[in-house]
Formats: structure tokens, C-alpha cells, sequence
């Protein structure tokens, strides 16, 4: 069952794209069109204060990389920092991804970490994997974090809305010399190395107002920080005219076309692994709860599938029993083949105490270069060359930001 702030947010999204209709919704558009040009004013005088060293930008002394974009939700940056986190670590970076952990629940109970000296150590991040051993669960880590601290041996993934924390902690206790900052464009108080900003091809500048009007978080001249564009979601398409449109902002960084390619399903509790082809002909039910769900239905039926039935929730929506049980029974009651879902959504399916008749498996999805190679070859060895950064700031584990 959604709860209220789901079921409003629902609404609200409904109201930002246009699809809402009535009196009630005009008028919030109304509203929200003037909070949007007052949400901009504060961005820009942000970026103002950072560019023009006002405001404090804390240096770590340790090589840091930001991942992130200028819209809300739905670029697919998610396997675009595992694919970075995996390469790096295979040219042997020591990383660590500093990511916030939307929607994560605190801690029960404080976690335990010691020095090299034996004492524990204070004000701690959560740590979802130190690189060996994964510390906590969905729940508490959150969805996204969980997946990159699953799928990536040898990283670290820290949880914190304070990204200093998290990094003195990566640097000072588990040795990372790389400090990826997942959804960090808009991080400023932690001073980016180089920034990689990913636009979604199906809808690169969102609904073209800002927030909270709009889907952007930052106007299309912040493009001009990016020191790699990677366009996700091409299709398989060339966007010539998409990349005409961001040297308007950014003549000069390297761009990089990308897709998000299925690889194959996973059985979302025994772990089996089916190939794509399977897909073809079979009836499925789609089960999600994520920023764009249509991108991840569409990719179903290219596959083939006969798309019968499509549950869609909010974005990181925490799964109910009750709720997932109604939907299996409705699956089971249309006689569908299986069901499928996102890898991010798996994380949050619990398994019930009677396997569900329907099968449910999640699709694969990792990120393919389409176009600029060479350019993604040269970020990485640009990241791998850089052993100096700016000298860091005098700063303590205690410090605050």
C-alpha cells in the first residue's frame, strides 16, 4: 500500500510532466512554475559562491571523480559507476563510491570499526562494503548502494549525506586512493577532480523547467563543468543532434555514447540465470519502482515479451508483503510466464515463505559504449595518471562540514 507521501509524489509527477489534468492541477503548476524561477535564483547564486571561492571547497589530498547529472532521476547512472568502479579497480585504483543512500533507514544500532591501533573509531559513515565483506542490508544501505556493494568486489561503498566523512573515513581506514562520488555534480563542498555527467538520450533536459516546475536541477549552461559527457540510453541511435545542442554549453569535453544492453535474467531468489531468449513469445507481468519505468517495459517487449501487466510503485518504493502477494496471485490468476523486474528492485523483494507460482526474475542491464570509446579509454587512463591531486586541507577525522 503507498503511503501518503508516495501517493502525493505520485501525483506531483503526474502534475511536473503534464499529465494531470483539472482545476486543482493547473493551479499547482501555476505555483510551482514561480517556486521554480526562485529555485534557480538559489542554484546559480550556489554555483556563484563555489566558483568564486566564497564558499569553502574541502580538498582530501586523494584523486576525486564525480558521477552525476543535472536532471532528477532516470539517466541510468547507477551501472555507469559500477562499470567505472570495476575498470578502475582492475587497473589497480583502490576505490571507494560515496554515495548518499536515498531513502535508507537509520541504524538500529551504531556499527563497530577499529583502527589500526585498535581503538574504535567515531562518527562513523554507514559502511554498506568495505571491499571484502558486505556490512548491511537494503534496508539500510539502500537499494542502489546495495546493488553496487553486491556486484563489486574489491570497492568500498560508504553511506553518508556528509561525502567528507565518508572520504576521510575511505582514506584514513581502508586505504582508497579514488573517491567516486555517486550523484556528486551536485555535491560542491568536496572539490571534484573531474566531473562526468551523464544526459539521458529519451529526455536530456528533462521537462525543460527547473525544480521543482521541472525535472532539472541545475540549468543546461552547468554542462559547461563536465569534463566527460556520457549519453546514456541511445538505442542504439546516432545523437548528433543532441551532442550539437550540448556544445552549445560545453564545447570542449570528451562525449561518449552509451546504451544500457540487457545481459540476461536472474531469478531473483535462487539465483539461476536464464538467456535473453527465453523472453521471446512468453507473457510477463513487470514489477518496478523506479524513475522512468517505461524505458525498462519497452526493453522487454524489443526482447520480445508480451508485456501483459504492468505494476508500477514510486522510485525506491519499499515493497509490502500484502502488496507483492495480491500481485503475485494476479499474476498467478493470468496464467503469466514470469515475472520481471529491475536488478534495483530485486534488492527490496523479500522472500515469501511459499515460492510464488509465477517465477520472478530480474533483467541484467549493463552499460555498453555505442560511440567514443577511445574518449571512455582516455578517462580512465586520465584517472589512473593522476597520483597527485591538489594538496589536501589540514583537517581532522572530527572535522565538520
Amino acid at each position: 500500500m503507498k503511503s501518503r507521501s508516495e501517493e502525493f509524489e505520485e501525483w506531483g509527477t503526474e502534475v511536473i510532466f503534464g499529465r494531470a489534468r483539472g482545476f486543482r492541477a493547473t493551479m499547482m503548476r501555476m505555483v510551482l512554475r514561480g517556486a521554480s524561477w526562485l529555485f534557480k535564483l538559489v542554484v546559480l547564486m550556489r554555483l556563484y559562491l563555489f566558483h568564486s571561492s566564497i564558499a569553502r571547497q574541502a580538498r582530501l589530498g586523494t584523486l576525486v571523480v564525480s558521477v552525476g547529472n543535472i536532471t532528477v532521476g532516470g539517466t541510468g547512472k547507477t551501472p555507469v559507476v559500477e562499470l567505472l568502479a570495476r575498470t578502475l579497480t582492475e587497473r589497480g585504483r583502490k576505490v571507494a563510491i560515496l554515495t548518499r543512500g536515498y531513502k535508507s533507514a537509520e541504524l538500529d544500532e551504531t556499527q563497530e570499526w577499529k583502527d589500526k591501533d585498535g581503538k574504535q573509531v567515531e562518527n562513523l559513515p554507514k559502511i554498506a562494503s568495505d571491499g571484502r565483506t558486505r556490512f548491511l542490508s537494503p534496508l539500510y544501505s539502500g537499494d542502489e548502494p546495495f546493488m553496487l556493494a553486491k556486484n563489486l568486489d574489491g570497492v568500498a561503498v560508504l553511506v553518508d549525506k556528509n561525502r567528507i566523512k565518508s572520504g576521510i573515513f575511505a582514506i584514513e581506514h581502508l586505504g582508497c586512493d579514488t573517491l567516486l562520488l555517486d550523484d556528486g555534480m551536485q555535491y560542491l563542498k568536496l572539490a571534484h577532480e573531474l566531473d562526468i555527467v551523464l544526459v539521458d538520450c529519451g529526455a536530456p533536459f528533462g521537462t525543460g523547467a527547473m525544480l521543482p516546475r521541472g525535472t532539472m536541477r541545475e540549468p543546461k549552461s552547468s554542462l559547461a563543468r563536465a569534463s566527460y559527457i556520457v549519453l546514456t540510453k541511445c538505442g542504439g541511435k546516432p545523437q548528433d543532434e543532441l551532442i550539437a545542442k550540448i556544445r552549445r554549453y560545453n564545447p570542449v569535453a570528451e562525449i561518449i555514447v552509451s546504451d544500457h544492453g540487457p545481459k540476461y535474467l536472474e531469478n531473483v531468489f535462487t539465483g539461476e540465470r536464464l538467456p535473453l531468449e527465453v523472453l521471446k513469445g512468453k507473457w510477463v507481468a513487470c514489477l518496478s519502482g523506479i524513475a522512468r519505468p517505461e524505458s525498462f517495459e519497452d526493453s522487454l517487449r524489443s526482447l520480445g515479451a508480451n508485456v501483459e501487466i504492468c505494476r508500477r510503485f514510486p522510485d525506491h518504493h519499499w515493497f509490502e508483503q500484502s502488496e507483492l502477494e495480491e500481485f503475485y496471485d494476479r499474476c498467478a490468476d493470468r496464467a503469466m510466464d514470469m515475472i520481471v523486474t529491475t536488478e534495483k528492485d530485486a534488492v527490496r523483494l523479500e522472500k515469501p515463505e511459499e515460492d510464488p507460482e509465477v517465477p520472478i526474475y530480474f533483467l541484467r542491464i549493463e552499460v555498453e559504449i555505442y560511440q567514443g570509446q577511445e574518449a571512455w579509454d582516455r578517462c580512465v587512463d586520465r584517472i589512473c595518471g593522476i597520483s597527485e591531486p591538489r594538496p589536501r586541507d589540514e583537517w581532522t577525522p572530527s572535522s565538520s562540514f
